[in-house]
């Protein structure tokens, strides 16, 4: 019989530590500034992609969760979800008929930005009893998916409407970072074409982390879909919207050689670690050593420069990391190890781990 670790020091490397107290710290923080906004929050559950963190988002306040994949909201409709946002294009056979069946099961909606995604859903949905709700994408300057004018945006929600077995729910935006006043200018004129249309826009949703403080500026906006917020990262910390202490999740790893005095070894490459670097400087922050470096990445093995270290890490040293990305981490794992200061509260399966379909 396995039996489990109760301290950090029995670990093995490399492993993902999430914080459990500065985990629901987070989500805590956001929920109370959200509600003194009169904002809705639908937390995205990409970041962590465990139903015990969804379950308390959503018993914190959270009006529902969000998710990006089809398969990820199986899996949190399975762990009892009931409210699920997924905004994504839906295409395809197999996946349409996948979406019927959880439209079945759940509270349910989905976005589209263009006439083939929802004649497709049109469909799908025609027969089944049960109308899918559905939100116009809009790109307000992420340049990714999304209808580029609040016209084209009014076209497809008249499109929408006019389907039998679809409602027409509103708009939904990933915005540009800093982007605020335009972000809000697109969704204000999508919104008011829509009512003068004759039409419905309840909900108006609206997501990131980075400008999550600000989200209350975004007035247009009904609701707010943060994701990397549970665990912070080094990305936010450097836009300012949390601090070191607020990153919950840190790969735990080993340094397993020293071969020069101005470079160490550590037993997390890339299969442990997220290669984004959202231009800075390597790849994530040693917590022991934050003048050290980690420079680049193979499979198993991160090169760290520790020539600006006073002090050098040496052979065996434990360390922990805060990844420049916590969200792609997460999916690199199958299990996280749950704790509070250095005490094991759980080793957890990453649930919606690799459920990208």
């Amino acid at each position: 019989m396995e039996i489990s670790p109760v301290n950090l020091a029995e670990i093995d490397t490399p492993a993902v530590l999430i914080d459990v107290d500065r985990a629901d710290a987070n989500l805590q923080r956001f929920q109370a500034f959200a509600n003194s906004h009169g904002l809705a929050v639908r937390p995205h559950i990409k970041t962590h992609k465990l139903p015990r963190f969804a379950k308390r988002q959503v018993e914190l306040g959270a009006v529902g969760i969000t998710c990006q994949k089809l398969g990820e909201a199986e899996v949190m409709a399975d762990a009892g979800l009931t409210d699920i946002f997924l905004p994504y294009n839906i295409l395809g056979e197999a996946k349409l008929n996948r979406l019927v069946a959880l439209n079945e099961r759940v509270t349910l909606a989905v976005t589209a930005d263009s006439e083939t995604t929802i004649r497709g859903l049109a469909e799908a949905f025609g027969d089944t009893g049960k109308p899918l709700d559905v939100l116009i994408e809009c790109d307000t300057g992420m340049g990714r998916c999304g209808v580029q004018t609040p016209d084209e945006a009014l076209t497809l929600a008249r499109l929408v409407d006019g389907c039998t077995g679809l409602r027409f729910r509103g708009f939904m935006t990933y915005p540009k970072i800093g982007a605020v006043e335009e972000n809000e200018a697109f969704l204000a004129a999508a919104k008011r074409q829509a009512t003068e249309a004759g039409l419905d826009p309840r909900i108006i949703s609206n997501g990131g982390s980075p400008d999550m403080w600000r989200a209350h500026e975004v007035t247009s906006a009904t609701e707010h879909r943060p994701g990397t917020y549970i665990y912070m990262d080094r990305f936010q910390v450097a836009k300012g919207v949390g601090t070191w202490d607020d990153c919950a999740l840190t790969v735990l790893a080993t340094v397993v050689s020293c071969p020069t005095k101005t470079r160490a070894i550590i037993d997390a490459g890339s299969k442990s670690l997220s290669s984004d670097t959202f231009g800075m400087e390597g790849f994530g922050r040693i917590a022991e050593f934050p003048d050290a470096v980690i420079t680049s990445l193979s499979e198993e093995h991160g090169i760290v420069d520790v020539s600006g270290c006073a002090r050098k890490p040496q052979i065996g040293d434990r360390i922990r990391i805060i990844p420049n990305h916590a969200c792609v981490v997460s999916n690199l794992f199958d299990e996280v190890v749950l704790i509070s200061g250095n005490e094991v509260v759980e080793v957890t399966p990453v649930a919606a781990r690799g459920r990208v379909d």
